[in-house]
């Protein structure tokens, strides 16, 4: 059974929503002012399909994908950038004010998408009738819908879809689908792929001709290589990082380097910076240029990568690279006398038991990059209520029309 609303709000991951008298209802691919048709889903009170949108808002916009609305990599295509972003910023600054924390929050957040996504993790799977399907998978839902090309993708992925459509030919995933990561570096693609079981012979010699035919850098599974045609390089400021199988990147190219400059900003003449969480050497390398680098990560692969990166680099001031759990072993205070500056950028979960340790510390400078708000808050209130001053949050937008956004604090002391 239908029904019709009004759309008063865009709730925080990019549903419209319409205030009932029964509560908050959340319909997906609607926008403020709108009036709407929508049904029941089954199972979520709370949660209405679109059937049509009866009064459009002034807002919207054409999709730029043919596929938006089925698949679930993008939320909000259909509303103007200028509203979007508005929308992204007070996402940064809703969070930290529902933590009781009334920060500066710069006025205009930057638009870091440049030229796309350079990584991208593509599914496969049979479906029903046993059809091989490729993409990416639907919104709230378990099924992939299968995908013959994605705008957000970077130049440096033109090619990844095909390619991943080809080894889950090779691969026939059945039930359990395969996880296909796929990274642009300098040399060309990097594939990883996840879910395949074991190989035998026929297979293994079939990926090898798909990694010469599709130029692929590297095939990897479960980061054990299968066949390469030469190593996947990644330049960070002036360094050429070898890439290991599967290892995390910034989301876009010009969202590292807007990273990589506000950390460098805050951090300012620093003579000794700790880079916690540090990767494969996004912030670390680049502050070596001018500094000495302590860099620890709890991912090996990733710190010898950074080893390698800084040893091949001319004119770098010295980089400790460490492989060192910082959830389990965070820096203590003592370990932290010395630094002029630390820098941590932890995953999505944030670093509260590092932010804990820093909270107890007289380092002076410490910048905080984060891709939740909720988690960022909370460790800057750990950090505050140690003395810290949050002096300056800039919001980054590289995850565009996702309700994911970045953040980068300084805090003083």
């Amino acid at each position: 059974m239908t029904e019709q609303l009004t759309i008063t709000d865009i709730g925080h991951r990019g549903d419209g929503v319409a205030d009932t008298p029964g509560g908050a209802i959340y319909v997906p691919y609607t926008l403020p002012g709108e009036v709407v048709t929508v049904d029941k889903v089954a199972g979520h009170p709370d949660r209405r399909h679109l059937v049509h949108i009866d009064r459009p808002s002034h807002e919207r916009v054409p999709a730029v994908c043919k596929h938006f609305g089925q698949c679930g990599g993008c939320a909000l295509q259909h509303w103007s950038l200028a509203e979007y972003h508005l929308w992204k910023r007070s996402l940064v600054v809703e969070a930290l004010a529902n933590a009781g924390l009334i920060a500066p929050v710069d006025e205009v957040i930057i638009d870091a998408h440049g030229q796309g996504r350079r990584r991208a993790v593509l599914h496969a799977r049979r479906g029903t009738h046993d059809v091989l399907e490729v993409g990416f998978t639907a919104p709230r839902a378990h099924h992939i819908v299968a995908i013959d090309s994605c705008p957000i993708l970077a130049p440096g992925l033109n090619g990844a879809i095909k390619a991943a459509w080809a080894i889950a030919e090779i691969l026939k995933p059945a039930q359990k689908p395969l996880d296909i990561q796929v990274t642009a570096t300098d040399s060309g693609m990097d594939v990883d792929v996840r879910g395949s079981g074991s190989l035998n012979a026929a297979m293994t010699t079939a990926l090898a001709k798909l990694v010469e035919a599709h130029k692929l850098a590297r095939l990897t599974r479960h980061g054990e290589l299968v066949a390469q045609r030469g190593q996947p390089m990644l330049t960070v400021g002036r360094a050429q990082v070898p890439l290991p199988p599967g290892s995390f990147l910034q989301a876009t190219a010009l969202g590292e380097d807007t990273l990589a400059k506000l950390v460098m900003e805050h951090v300012g003449k620093a003579k000794r910076v700790a880079d916690l969480f540090a990767g494969i050497g996004t912030f670390a390398l680049r502050l070596a240029e001018k500094a000495r680098v302590t860099a620890a990560d709890s991912e090996a692969g990733a710190v010898k990568a950074l080893e390698r990166g800084a040893q091949m680099t001319s004119g770098l001031k010295p980089v400790e690279a460490v492989a060192r759990d910082l959830f389990r072993r965070p820096y203590l205070p003592m370990e932290m006398k010395g630094f002029d500056a630390v820098v941590f950028d932890p995953p999505r979960q944030g670093a509260e038991a590092q932010a804990r340790e820093l909270a107890k510390s007289n380092v002076k400078t410490i910048v905080g990059v984060s891709c939740d708000a909720t988690t960022f808050a909370r460790d800057a209130n750990i950090l505050i209520a140690g003395g810290y001053k949050l002096a300056r949050v800039t919001a980054v937008d590289q995850f565009r029309w996702s309700h994911h956004v970045e953040m980068v604090g300084k805090f003083e002391k």
